[in-house]
This record gives structure tokens, sequence and C-alpha cells, in this order.
């Protein structure tokens, strides 16, 4: 389990002190990586002494086997793009395939080990919910997985929509919704700020807010009502999205299987309406 995985696991189980700690540990590794305890405790603002018990409570053997966790997770994980290329050696792509295969397996596992199944049925209930809009906001580079979601979730239920555009486009859409919304943000390290902003202005309308985001620190989950926290881990340049994926078939299943009736009739219309002109092939 990587640091951020431990630090999502017992966020809400942290002090304030240690949860400036934490955001130094998830915002700059190097700093423990390459640093001494009092480096930490000072970019923290906070005693040498509550970044020993943060790292015990991480499960950390002290300061030194959290430093050492750092230096493996500095391999590469959620680093800018330009930074992970560099350092992959040249021709690793194809040689790297069985490595990327565990990586995604390990993604989509810890992400759908982490669903708490009381919260998630309170999520499912509210998602299956024709009375309440939703409307998927996403960082640019989630933003394939969430029409994914959009397309998919529109139709099993009406009243899905993509929240997306500029300021004026977005908050004409959170105040000509019927009622309020149900946002299901959707974004990983480092967050588009229009993301943020536009949650926030999402909050001030009455909207409840899903964040499916890489830590329980994130601003996302700051402002959500229910946070799944999902691992993007990835041996290339780019942050892995098959876990979010996952989840949200997660979810998708879920919704259907809750209103099954409903379900049926909607795909039955859909299959009859492409069926009558003849729109899709298998030869």
């Amino acid at each position: 389990m990587s640091v951020s995985d431990r630090i999502s696991e017992r966020g809400d189980q942290l002090t304030p002190a240690e949860r400036r700690i934490a955001e130094v540990l998830l915002d700059e590794p190097q700093v423990v990586g390459f640093g001494t305890v009092a480096d930490l405790a000072h970019a923290a603002r906070a005693g040498a002494a509550t970044v020993v018990r943060l790292a015990n409570k991480l499960g950390y053997d002290g300061y030194v086997g959290l430093q050492s966790a750092i230096q493996r997770d500095l391999s590469g994980q959620l680093r800018p793009a330009a930074e992970r290329i560099r350092e992959q050696r040249h021709g690793a792509g194809l040689d790297d395939v069985r490595l990327h295969a565990e990586i995604e397996q390990t993604n989509v596992a810890s992400t759908l080990d982490q669903i708490d199944a009381e919260s998630t049925r309170v999520v499912i209930e509210r998602l299956a919910d024709e009375s309440n809009p939703v409307m998927v906001l996403s960082g640019a580079a989630s933003r394939g997985v969430a029409h994914q979601f959009v397309i998919d979730l529109g139709q099993l239920r009406t009243g899905v929509s993509l929240l997306d555009g500029n300021t004026v486009d977005v908050m004409r859409a959170l105040a000509l919704a019927a009622a309020p919304p149900t946002i299901v943000a959707i974004d990983i390290r480092r967050y588009d700020r229009w993301v943020v902003d536009t949650l926030k202005a999402a909050r001030t309308t009455g909207a409840s807010v899903v964040a499916l985001t890489d830590s329980v620190l994130s601003p996302l989950a700051s402002m959500a009502d229910h946070t799944f926290v999902v691992s993007a881990d990835s041996p290339g340049p780019f942050d892995s999205h098959v876990g979010t994926l996952a989840l949200l078939d997660v979810l998708v299943v879920a919704i259907a299987a809750f209103d099954r009736d409903r379900a049926t009739e909607r795909l039955d219309r859909l299959e009859q309406a492409w069926r009558s002109v003849d729109a899709l092939t298998d030869q």
C-alpha cells in the first residue's frame, strides 16, 4: 500500500497538525524523500514529535520507515508527464507490458477494495432518483471516462448531463436545474483549478457532491458529501484511469439493479430504436 493510500485510509483520524503533514507528504514528497524530520516539520508548520506520531499512525517504523516508503513512491506516481517520460528507459514500452498489467490490476483492486458499502448505498439511491438531476464534472484528463459514465447512466435514467463549458454555461446549468443536482466530480492530482472553483460554486446552489479523487485530502473530497478514493498509478508518463472506470462501472451496474424495471424498459426502447434504423451491424 502506498503512502497516499494509507493517508486516504486514515484521513478521518488525523488531527489538524497531522493533516498539514499529510498534505506535505502528498504535495511535496521530495521534502520527506530527501529531507529530515525537521525539514518536514518546518514545511508543515508542526512539531517533530507530531511527524513521528503520524508516521507511526500510518503504520511505519518512525520517520525512517516513512521516508523509505516515500522514496519508493517517488519512482513515478502522480508527477508531471514530462518528468516521468524523461526517466522511462528507451524501448521500455513493450518490455513492460507485464508490469503495466500488474499495476492496472492493483489500481482496480485498490480502488474497489476501498468502497464502503453503506455509504455507497446512499450514493446509488441518490443517483438513481430521477427527481435529482445528475451533472458530471471532470478534469480534462478524466473527461473520457466521465463522458462514458454520462452515456451509460443516461441510458438508465433521465436528467444526466456533463457539466462543462465556461463559467456562464456552468452557472446557467446549475441555476436552471429542476432541483438541486447531484454533482459527480472526477479529478486527481494535479487538479484542474476550474473544477475546484466550479465545485465551490455548485455547493452554494445546494448541490450534493460525490467525489471520485485520489485522496481524502484532495480539494474535491473536502467539498464532497461522499468520496470514493481511486488509485491512478502508472509506469508511464500519464496517470491511469482504469481504476476510475472500474468504479464508475460498479456504480452503473448498481443503479441498473436498483430500479431494474425502469432500466429494462429504457434499454428495450433503445434497442428497438437502433433496430428500426439498422444502426448496428455485426458484419
